[in-house]
């Protein structure tokens, strides 16, 4: 699964306006225009090759917009001053798929059992809270595990099934 199509189903998911995911993107501190969010949502099958105008959303941009997404759903983070603190820059060096369950997981207020129960609604598969702490954990820890794309799949749907079903 590419980074695109983790954009295009977020998208769907939430029913985020174009005008929205150029605010989110910007709210993560990466600046986009319509056209580029236009040309990074159009559907690529893997045999095909890719349009003229097709834009390529690469690790660091889709963590932008993850955080961006995060300060979208819960305000943006406050310091003890009640200041607002500056988002994470976007490093783009972990797995997307890990990004997505951390990120998404954060802007919803989700817990693990939440995201069992969605992998399980979207995929009927059955994990146990062990192994979404290894995919949650940072990259340097030893029990870290890199999500694979079935997992990052059915958690999509499940959230799918929740927020547009």
């Amino acid at each position: 699964m590419t980074n695109n199509d983790i954009l295009i189903r977020l998208r769907y998911t939430f029913d985020i306006k174009n005008i929205d995911m150029v605010e989110i993107f910007q709210l993560g501190g990466v600046d986009v225009t319509k056209d580029d969010v236009m040309n990074m949502l159009i559907k690529v099958k893997e045999d095909e090759e890719e349009p003229a105008n097709y834009k390529k959303c690469n690790n660091k941009m889709l963590e932008a917009f993850l955080n961006g997404f995060i300060t979208f759903k819960r305000g943006p983070q406050l310091s003890a001053t009640g200041e607002p603190v500056a988002p994470q820059k976007a490093t783009g060096q972990e797995n997307p798929n890990n990004m997505l369950f951390k990120k998404v997981k954060i802007a919803l207020a989700l817990t693990s059992e939440d995201v069992i129960d969605f992998i399980d609604d979207g995929g009927g598969i059955k994990v146990s809270k062990g192994e979404i702490g290894a995919i949650l954990r940072n990259p340097s820890h030893k029990n870290y595990k890199e999500c694979g794309d079935s997992f990052a799949r059915y958690f999509l749907r499940g959230l799918t099934n929740k927020y547009r079903g």
